[in-house]
């Protein structure tokens, strides 16, 4: 079969890669993608936002599944736009994708179906925004209620910090118009946990848990990214968690969108936090997590298409989902000066390394060939490099080791993704 993937990132090339093992696929095409992809899939120059353009391609190529990588083709609707045309489609329609879409409706929805999740209000005006704000407790979490990248949160010390907060996510619109609408919540303490699963409408699938680092240094200083590293499984999520958290929030939540209309089918991501008073969620996501995907599909014993597909079909529940008894971390090779600014272009160096080295990758997410036919950096977060351990130890090690194979200029890297494992 044919199988087309939308995204260009480090967690489509992780998808690529798995579709790549399925013994049922023979053509695999991305789009746009990037210069790691380009080397298992025909990329195309379609970008993740054309829609009409995209199913145009999936139609005059007899493209027979399409992966939809990122969350704003699926906010956007892309679904609903492949379903209409007879297109077979891996990912939530418009109408449930607004699990990722709006922090505002997410929140609404836990509060209405008694999901665990932190104290909230949500406001559309600054002025009535700062007004509560003096009355609230400090430390305290400001989130721009649409998509910003993974970096519309703040969370503030002090009501200084917090009117600022307002003023530069609803005044100033640092994140656009996600910024139109906010939502402020109570501060949680805790470990943060991601857990993936499948849906297919009703039954729920998780797969193996993980936990990302957002901020750009070590030691969780500076400021937040779309993620400079991760670990799976996490020794955080024990199983009291997983039973706690199967009851009270993953079947909760499928059918919670189930019941507003909403059946959701595809990818939900569940942010939790491990507060004293029980797991939280922190947010959901409505497509894999990157870099989380790195470290969890290569772990996966499943062929990807076929759990898809069930998901596609409403018959997830005859797939038995299954991970590898090990490890994986992610460690990303960024840019230095990410997020904010930095340059890019750099010859990346080394990429050889990687060949037929089983249990080690080298996940693009900022890459592509230049004039020359050379893989130069391309973006912030240039590569995720992931490997397998017997344990999260070995795994980490083994990661370490992996990044001194790749050089580029102005490369930059977090030393401690997770030594948080000492500490389990």
């Amino acid at each position: 079969m044919k199988v087309l993937i939308v995204g260009s990132g480090g967690r489509e090339h992780a998808i690529a890669m798995s579709v790549a093992k399925s013994s049922r696929v023979d053509k695999i095409y991305c789009a746009p993608g990037n210069a790691g992809i380009g080397q298992i899939a025909e990329c195309v120059a379609i970008g993740a936002m054309e829609f009409d353009k995209l199913a145009a391609f999936a139609k005059e190529n007899a493209v027979d599944l399409t992966i939809i990588g990122m969350d704003d083709p699926l906010v956007g609707g892309i679904v609903d736009v492949f379903e209409a045309e007879g297109l077979r489609v891996f990912g939530p329609n418009k109408a449930a994708a607004i699990l990722e879409g709006s922090k505002a409706f997410s929140k609404d929805l836990m509060k209405k179906y008694h999901i665990p999740t932190a104290a909230y209000e949500t406001f559309d005006d600054p002025e009535k925004a700062i007004a509560y704000l003096k009355t609230a407790k400090m430390p305290i979490v400001l989130k721009a209620d649409g998509l910003a990248l993974g970096k519309g949160v703040l969370i503030c010390s002090t009501l200084a910090e917090a009117e600022a907060g307002v003023k530069e996510i609803m005044m100033d619109k640092k994140f656009g118009s996600a910024g139109n609408h906010m939502v402020i919540e109570e501060f949680m303490t805790g470990r943060e946990v991601s857990v993936l699963s499948y849906v297919d409408g009703k039954t729920i699938k998780i797969m193996s848990s993980a936990q990302d680092h957002k901020r750009a240094k070590d030691g969780d200083q500076g400021l937040n990214t779309g993620g400079m590293g991760t670990f799976s499984p996490s020794p955080f999520y024990t199983k009291e968690v997983d039973d706690f958290c199967r009851k009270y929030v993953f079947q909760a939540t499928v059918d919670a969108m189930a019941k507003e209309g909403r059946p959701f089918k595809g990818i939900i991501f569940f942010g939790l936090m491990l507060t004293p008073d029980g797991p939280k969620v922190l947010e959901y996501n409505a497509r894999f997590g990157d870099p989380e995907a790195q470290v969890v599909l290569p772990r996966m014993k499943n062929d990807i298409i076929d759990v898809m597909e069930a998901c596609i079909d409403g018959k997830l529940d005859q797939i038995d989902l299954q991970f590898e008894d090990n490890a994986a971390v992610c460690v990303v090779l960024a840019s230095d000066g990410y997020p904010v600014s930095y340059q890019k272009g750099f010859e990346i160096r080394g990429l050889e390394n990687f060949e037929g080295k089983d249990g080690y990758y080298c996940f693009h997410a900022g890459s592509k060939l230049d004039d020359s036919g050379k893989i130069v950096t391309n973006g912030g977060r240039v590569l995720g490099i992931t490997a397998k351990g017997a344990d999260l130890k070995e795994a980490r090690a083994n990661a370490y080791k992996a990044t001194g194979w790749i050089d580029f200029d102005n490369k930059y890297m977090r030393h401690d993704i997770g030594k948080a494992i000492d500490e389990a």
